[in-house]
């Protein structure tokens, strides 16, 4: 029985990651020109793990050398194929047309995860600017010496997408509200005066400090930990796994490196790579119940009025007043166009009773057609200095639109809930 489960787990296959490859590319040019010497990478089975801080200028100088030292067959990045993508068209300024789907968008879930990723990144390079570093900067030094050394490119990072949906899923609603607080409080109460914070950046690195922040970040945000480190850890692992018979120089985050090591030193507890890739989707959860409900309890409580004898006509007109008055409300406070805050007030008295749809996805549907909104606005979201360039971005607007309605149609609902619903359930029941 032993050796049967021996074999099982060496018989075990570890998937590849995206490979771009280079090396014909560099034959073809010394076909073409043999003026240079290609570098020719050192084929053995070895790995060298580069932990960096993403932000830093000392972690660009380790990825070089490194690289130059081991001349590795594969360098393995944290990066997925987008986010590679991203950072390559940005250094050479190229700008991708592609179509703008803004109806997907603004699906609660992917909102939710544009809004988050758009200050992850704001934070991000704003931390870079203060260290004159760009983040992503050794991950793109270490794509341009793979091509010096005639490397391959492994990118073994899983999707971003991916990842801050997880993150945020596994999330309860308390670390959820702390961390939407941390970022007000970082936008707000930042401190632009701390001439130490290079050096604290280099600490980072330090393994007593990562262990310090991980061990801090596990104990504040189990879910988020979980998700946006631990597994993480787990997908890349797998990847490198994969290479275990390559020359490979992994450039990962400083806080992942103890993590994947400790994977790769035992292999059988690396989960499979569909568990850590599956977003997951409740299909039972209390609010989702609440919500197909609520048109029920519509139905029953006009029903029951009306065979009460009561007048409901009055009612229903006190319905569509609120609801559809607050969504207009809430959709011109929060700086609507009045054709978008039109469109949310007749939409708001059905989307009050549907479960699946929400009165501020229509208001910014049309909010979004009206100001064009377009991939510039999406990439130019998390390049602010103020509320008032948050302001500009139309993109940005139309968040605050579709915000705005829910907001104003929920309030009219509860004015309507206490001022009609509750008094036909006392007539209906008798309480």
């Amino acid at each position: 029985m032993d050796n049967e489960e021996n074999n099982t787990e060496s018989d075990r296959i570890f998937t590849k990651p995206p490979i771009i490859r280079f090396s014909h590319i560099q034959q073809n040019i010394q076909e073409e020109t043999d003026e240079t010497e290609i570098i020719q990478p050192i084929s053995k089975s070895s790995l060298e793990i580069v932990a960096t801080a993403h932000i830093s200028d000392k972690s660009v100088e380790s990825v070089r050398k490194t690289i130059y030292e081991k001349k590795p067959e594969i360098v393995a990045i944290e990066l997925d194929l987008g986010r590679y993508q991203g950072l390559v068209d940005e250094s050479r300024g190229i700008k991708r047309e592609e179509k703008f789907d803004l109806k997907s968008l603004l699906k609660s879930s992917n909102l939710t995860v544009t809004i988050v990723s758009a200050f992850l990144s704001h934070m991000q390079k704003k931390m870079g600017e203060e260290v004159g570093v760009k983040p992503g900067s050794e991950m793109l030094e270490a794509s341009k010496i793979a091509r010096e050394v005639n490397a391959d490119i492994a990118l073994i990072d899983r999707n971003i997408q991916t990842t801050l949906k997880r993150t945020i899923s596994g999330m309860s609603l308390k670390e959820k509200l702390s961390f939407v607080w941390d970022l007000i409080k970082s936008f707000i109460f930042s401190d632009d005066e701390d001439e130490s914070f290079k050096e604290e950046v280099e600490q980072l690195k330090q393994e007593d400090t990562i262990k310090e922040v991980m061990d801090f970040f596990k104990e504040a945000s189990p879910g988020g930990y979980n998700a946006l480190v631990h597994e993480r850890d787990a997908y890349m692992a797998h990847h490198l796994k994969s290479l275990e018979d390559k020359n490979v120089v992994a450039v990962v985050g400083a806080g992942h490196k103890n993590g994947i090591t400790t994977y790769l030193n035992n292999p059988d507890t690396i989960p499979p790579i569909d568990s850590l890739t599956r977003i997951k989707e409740s299909r039972f959860s209390i609010i989702q119940i609440i919500l197909y409900l609520i048109p029920i309890l519509f139905i029953v409580v006009f029903v029951g009025a009306y065979i009460q004898g009561l007048n409901i006509g009055e009612g229903i007109i006190t319905y569509l007043i609120f609801a559809g008055g607050g969504a207009l409300i809430g959709s011109l406070l929060s700086g609507s166009k009045i054709q978008s805050a039109l469109v949310g007030m007749v939409v708001a008295p059905v989307t009050v009773i549907h479960p699946l749809l929400a009165a501020g996805w229509f208001s910014g549907l049309v909010e979004g057609k009206l100001r064009k909104v377009g991939f510039d606005d999406l990439a130019e979201l998390a390049d602010f200095e103020s509320f008032k360039d948050l302001w500009h971005n139309k993109l940005f607007r139309v968040i605050l639109v579709v915000l705005g309605t829910n907001i104003g149609c929920t309030i009219g609902f509860l004015i309507t809930l206490n001022n009609v619903f509750v008094p036909y359930i006392h007539v209906i029941f008798g309480i």
